[in-house]
């Protein structure tokens, strides 16, 4: 059953202040259809509008049913970041490059928009992955939408770590780090270093290793249950955990860090002719002839 939305938000800080006409484009329209349009704070001023309900992302998330994010994949993550323990849900309009989290395009963006508003569209739950770090305690944590990332803090420094998958041990490695990624993010960071797509319906998490030192490291897939742990040696290197490429952990004396399926989902919107694969194709050139 579809649930008819009464109060949306924009959001979304493009890097190219043009782009905001398609803001102000999409407040109009959703204002002369009678919706109660919230605007974030943050871009407000861009705007020149009269009198806008403003907000922050978490007063949004509170109150909002359905969040707008104009912009790339860089402002669907900052956004969801801080909105996906709301029920709130989310669709993109992509003004960036690639953008895989992104459904919609500016061209065409009110035609779709109002098909979804009319009740034709589908919500789909994506897990975040969350990162605990510790010692004797839990340290730090944080979540990602995309990938959990283990690195050095200055590049090309060989990290050591031995990674255990739901308590097992799993192998050893020398590398410059490790990428845990969700089926979202493996069209990211992970498909970059050689790791696998992932169909977004898979209950599906991705280990790939990054620049290992042997021939025989390969990606492995493995259940969204699994619980992994990653246990460091050498620690005179200062280390990172990084989430999303956003989050910045610092590793110290720590020796454990623990990546498993967070309880939180976001909750993306898409038009009903909206399949993943239709995306890949067009966004990897797949159908593309280069004779």
């Amino acid at each position: 059953m579809t649930i008819k939305f009464k109060s949306i938000a924009i959001l979304g800080y493009p890097r190219d202040l043009n782009l905001f006409l398609n803001h102000k484009i999409l407040y109009d329209w959703l204002i002369k259809k009678g919706y109660n349009v919230v605007i974030e704070k943050s871009i407000s001023k861009f705007l020149n509008l009269k009198n806008p309900n403003i907000a922050t992302l978490i007063q949004i998330g509170e109150k909002c049913e359905l969040g707008i994010v104009i912009g790339g994949d860089g402002n669907m993550l900052c956004v969801l970041k801080k909105l996906f323990s709301y029920p709130i849900k989310i669709i993109g309009i992509n003004c960036g490059n690639l953008g895989f989290l992104a459904d919609l395009n500016p061209d065409d963006m009110i035609v779709k928009l109002s098909e979804i508003l009319s009740g034709f569209y589908y919500i789909e739950k994506r897990f975040l992955l969350e990162v605990n770090i510790f010692d004797k305690k839990i340290k730090k944590k944080s979540f990602a939408i995309n990938e959990i990332v283990l690195h050095p803090e200055k590049i090309s420094k060989m990290i050591e770590f031995e990674v255990y998958i739901s308590k097992k041990f799993a192998f050893y490695q020398r590398s410059d780090g490790i990428i845990i990624s969700t089926p979202t993010g493996s069209t990211g960071y992970a498909l970059s270093a050689g790791g696998p797509i992932l169909s977004l319906s898979s209950k599906s998490i991705v280990i790939v290793p990054m620049l290992p030192h042997t021939l025989s490291a390969r990606p492995i897939v493995i259940s969204n249950n699994d619980i992994i742990k990653l246990k460091l040696f050498n620690l005179e290197n200062k280390l990172k955990i990084s989430c999303d490429g956003q989050v910045k952990l610092s590793i110290f004396n720590e020796k454990k860090i623990y990546i498993y399926k967070s309880k939180y989902f976001v909750n993306f919107i898409h038009p009903n002719n909206y399949h993943y694969l239709n995306v890949l194709r067009k966004k990897l050139n797949w159908s593309k002839n280069f004779f």
